[in-house]
């Protein structure tokens, strides 16, 4: 239900357009919660038939703007302070490292070590924004600095991560077969 959630976030903040919400989720979601447009639609429609939201305003093509109604404000509420977060983590790169075994020695460091890269990029990436904004202090813009700030920091630690594992399967799978890994400080 986060997608629900995050809608409704986003609209707390000022109404918006379908396609005004997928640029906010392209330049701000993105890092924490990814959607597609046929997503942002289809619970645009589930939202205000459930009375969450309204149409606020149209434009040209059938632009439809929506704001949050009350009872929308309320479920937000509900959410940030009834349900605990889903801590489920799911991550296809990280799925594939359970499965690298199945490469030769020299796929798995190149798998890891481009991992290592992509992180890095996104750290800079994140960085970039953050030392560009302007930071004007208000509510909506401290919590979305520390959702960048997360992100900044997650990609260092997945970075740095990526290349211990590198090194880590490198040396380990260049051993004797059979041979049981050691247990190597990763700090």
């Amino acid at each position: 239900m986060s997608l629900r959630h995050a809608l409704l976030g986003l609209l707390a903040e000022k109404p918006a357009s379908g396609y005004d919400l997928l640029k906010r989720f392209e330049t701000s979601l993105s890092m924490v919660w990814p959607a597609q447009q046929s997503q942002v639609y289809g619970e645009l429609a589930k939202l205000k038939e459930a009375g969450l939201i309204e149409v606020t305003g149209t434009g040209a093509r059938n632009r439809r703007d929506y704001g949050i109604t009350e009872e929308g404000r309320a479920e937000l509420h509900r959410w940030l302070t009834e349900v605990g977060p889903d801590l489920a983590f799911r991550s296809a790169a990280l799925l594939r490292v359970f499965f690298l075994w199945t490469l030769s020695r020299e796929e798995g460091v190149a798998y890891l070590r481009d991992f290592a890269r992509e992180n890095s990029a996104r750290q800079a990436a994140l960085e970039q924004v953050r030392d560009t904004a302007t930071w004007v202090g208000d509510p909506v813009q401290v919590c979305g600095w520390l959702a960048l700030e997360f992100g900044i920091r997650g990609s260092q630690n997945t970075a740095d991560w990526a290349e211990w594992a590198a090194a880590q399967l490198d040396e380990q799978l260049g051993g004797n077969p059979g041979e049981e890994p050691s247990a190597a400080d990763p700090t």
